[in-house]
């Protein structure tokens, strides 16, 4: 009986940690995702055309792809909560500045810094909660820190657009600086000043470039995810121009992609839990059907919605397709969790890339979905060629 309050504690600790660590990738979400709605007021501010004020964006994902790799591979012998606490005082400040930007250029500068602290943030919280899950649920437990991104999707966008619309822009990024600066207070409060389990060092860490299965299972990722990006990017010029209903429904179809996504994050990490492999083969063929179905779905608001909804869903592969990584490769999970932030950036450029083409061409923006199949399908052909690899090792195929 001694024993069952302290066994209540640690549930509540480990629950804090999750929950703390979550509030850290909601800022994330909150940082990279509401800058898109936000464009024509940015555009208005400081006199610039879209496609000037799109650099901030762009800005913001190229210090992803820059700061990940340098940051984590130099944190990672440093005790999880000072890195987690390092990366959040860069948030802040990034946010902060961003946020009293006097031009365009001064904007872009800042949101490239704001990005740095980004894919090493996920990948300190999602690797912490790795090592605090007990055995079978590691999956899950990652699940839910990547949950703050996602619930960002539905609550954090749309109630900074309202603020941005009706006060100004800076107000969000402020708030995200604010945010920061709470979850840095936070993680020193909740967060155990641990050292490492394993040591890890930058030879091991970047041998695990050499290892040719890590890369077919990011390009399910790099090809995969752009089907994601490429629905969402256009679902507002699809629902003006072809479904030809009100503006406010592009928020509620907002709103459903975002409860996809938070949804589909808990139930394919807890499938991923018993095989992230074959749960991230179904959720692909899952995902092609539904893509293919956007095309004719969007004529109809309420079939649009639902297509939506399972789209969204896909979203949740992000932390099994990571769960994988770290079960082909058990060294280097610092460089993985850098590379799994930089193939989702890159995905985010191809797929509104590629939809742009095809739209530039003559095609109407809900004719992405093909284009967005026609990524998915590349996605499962990645995922085929490391199921292909996997079944040539028998031990690690059971892990999988």
């Amino acid at each position: 009986m001694s024993l069952q309050p302290r066994a209540v504690n640690n549930a509540l600790s480990t629950s804090a940690i999750l929950l703390v660590l979550a509030l850290g990738t909601f800022i994330l979400g909150l940082s990279e995702f509401s800058m898109m709605p936000m464009l024509p007021l940015i555009s208005e501010t400081f006199s610039s055309t879209p496609t000037q004020s799109g650099f901030a964006i762009s800005a913001y994902a190229l210090g992803v792809v820059v700061g990940a790799p340098i940051l984590m591979l130099s944190t990672a012998n440093m005790r999880k909560r000072k890195a987690l606490l390092i990366f959040l005082a860069m948030m802040c400040v990034a946010n902060g500045l961003s946020a009293i930007a006097t031009s365009l250029q001064q904007l872009v500068l800042f949101r490239f810094l704001s990005g740095l602290p980004h894919g090493a943030y996920f990948g300190a919280a999602i690797l912490l909660a790795a090592d605090i899950a007990p055995s079978g649920k590691r999956a899950s437990f990652m699940s839910k820190v990547f949950m703050g991104l996602t619930v960002a999707t539905i609550v954090g966008v749309p109630v900074v657009t309202l603020i941005g619309q009706n006060f100004s822009w800076r107000y969000c990024l402020a708030g995200a600086a604010i945010l920061a600066f709470i979850a840095f207070f936070l993680v020193y409060k909740v967060v155990p000043n641990k050292d490492n389990q394993q040591a890890s060092n930058i030879k091991g860490e970047v041998s695990v470039l050499k290892n040719k299965l890590v890369w077919s299972i990011l390009g399910i990722i790099i090809i995969g995810f752009g089907g994601v990006f490429c629905i969402y990017t256009y679902i507002a010029d699809t629902i003006l121009q072809v479904t030809h209903t009100p503006a406010y429904t592009i928020s509620i179809a907002m709103i459903m992609f975002g409860i996809g996504c938070t949804l589909g994050n808990y139930i394919l990490g807890k499938a991923a839990d018993h095989s992230p492999l074959y749960t991230t083969g179904i959720a692909l063929l899952s995902a092609i059907a539904f893509a293919a179905m956007y095309v004719s779905a969007s004529e109809h608001i309420w079939l649009m919605y639902v297509v939506i909804f399972f789209i969204g869903c896909s979203v949740g592969l992000g932390t099994v397709i990571q769960t994988m990584l770290m079960d082909v490769s058990p060294n280097g999970h610092a460089m993985i969790g850098a590379l799994v932030q930089c193939a989702f950036n890159v995905a985010n450029a191809i797929g509104p890339w590629v939809g742009g083409l095809v739209i530039a061409n003559g095609a109407l923006p809900n004719q992405t979905g093909y284009v967005a199949a026609a990524l998915f399908a590349g996605g499962l052909i990645m995922w085929l060629i490391s199921a292909m690899q996997m079944g040539k090792n028998k031990a690690l195929t059971a892990t999988v």
